[in-house]
């Protein structure tokens, strides 16, 4: 039997999405040690999943495997559409079970288009095999069509910077009850939307915060100039996403950034993909403090919800074969 277990992912934005600029995408995020998709897969003579979900990735697994099937169990699971990356863990997560439980080895980002995962941003894969602070190289341009591409027939982008943060660090998630984010065909259409009509003028403002202030920063485990390039991030995103999404940041996560922005102990608040998982970065010594501050903001609100203290990943996804990491 193998078991595989990975950690959600945050989606700050995208470094650009004009089609007046040479490479589209170019997805920012950070992986997290928490919450944790787990699944567990031993061979079989068929496909066997109880989750149709994973049930169509065990079915792609197969696939591209070119095993006889598996049988998979989904031990603990991530929300779904909110904004944590759960279709891209669970995909992979799948994948490497199906993999080990049959003695192979998974070439997770050669694989993962097959999957149906890594088509734009590809903060999720990179995040599966190593964790961290992540930024992609998106796409080349000329490669974008106003039809979605055949499905499969994308690679990955490359992961052009990749930096452990502080461990100290605490990342707050607040997941509130609401509609789930888009996904799937309602994704796909937004996004080309989005696109079309972007102005490039944001993602020249965008590529001088990641180069001048995200990129030393991270690099020098500086939390509040880490945070305030995140937020700028995520902000002009959100200017890009306004009209699909009813403002810079989608109901009800416009309400609880707003709310959080107040807490002098959080830096970075934003919006994760699109939403409604608010998060924001502060620190151990702090960290109780933020969370009563979510805690607060989602009763001031007459919401319920669920608010996570995570670190940041060090790692990817972590495999078990037989008793065995």
């Amino acid at each position: 039997m193998a078991t595989v277990t990975a950690g959600a992912r945050l989606h700050v934005g995208f470094q650009n999405l004009s089609l007046a600029r040479e490479r589209l995408y170019g997805g920012i995020g950070i992986g997290l040690a928490e919450p944790r998709v787990t699944v567990t897969a031993e061979p079989a003579a068929s496909i066997e999943a109880d989750d149709l979900l994973v049930r169509e990735y065990a079915s792609r697994a197969v696939d591209v495997l070119d095993v006889s099937g598996v049988a998979v169990a989904l031990e603990a699971s991530l929300p779904r559409h909110v904004g944590l990356g759960s279709g891209t863990q669970l995909a992979l997560a799948v994948l490497t079970a199906t993999a080990r439980a049959h003695g192979l080895e998974p070439r997770i980002r050669n694989h993962a288009p097959a999957m149906g995962r890594g088509g734009r941003s590809g903060v999720g894969v990179a995040t599966f095999e190593d964790g961290g602070f992540v930024v992609d190289a998106g796409h080349p341009t000329n490669r974008f069509t106003t039809e979605p591409p055949a499905e499969g027939d994308w690679t990955v982008p490359p992961v052009v910077a990749r930096h452990n943060l502080p461990p100290e660090w605490r990342f707050l998630v607040v997941v509130p009850d609401a509609e789930p984010g888009r996904s799937g065909d309602d994704e796909d259409a937004s996004m080309r939307a989005v696109v079309e009509r972007a102005d490039p003028a944001i993602a020249d403002e965008i590529a001088g915060v990641v180069t001048r202030k995200l990129l030393p920063a991270a690099a020098a485990g500086r939390l509040e100039p880490f945070g305030e390039a995140i937020a700028e991030i995520g902000r002009k995103n959100g200017a890009w996403y306004a009209d699909a999404q009813g403002g810079v940041f989608r109901p009800p996560a416009g309400e609880l950034v707003e709310a959080l922005e107040e807490c002098q102990v959080l830096s970075g608040v934003g919006q994760s993909s699109w939403g409604p998982v608010v998060y924001g970065v502060t620190d151990t010594a702090h960290a109780a403090e933020a969370e009563a501050a979510a805690r607060d903001a989602l009763a001031d609100r007459e919401l319920e919800g669920r608010v996570i203290l995570a670190e940041a990943a060090e790692t990817g996804a972590r495999v078990r074969t037989d008793g065995s990491v």
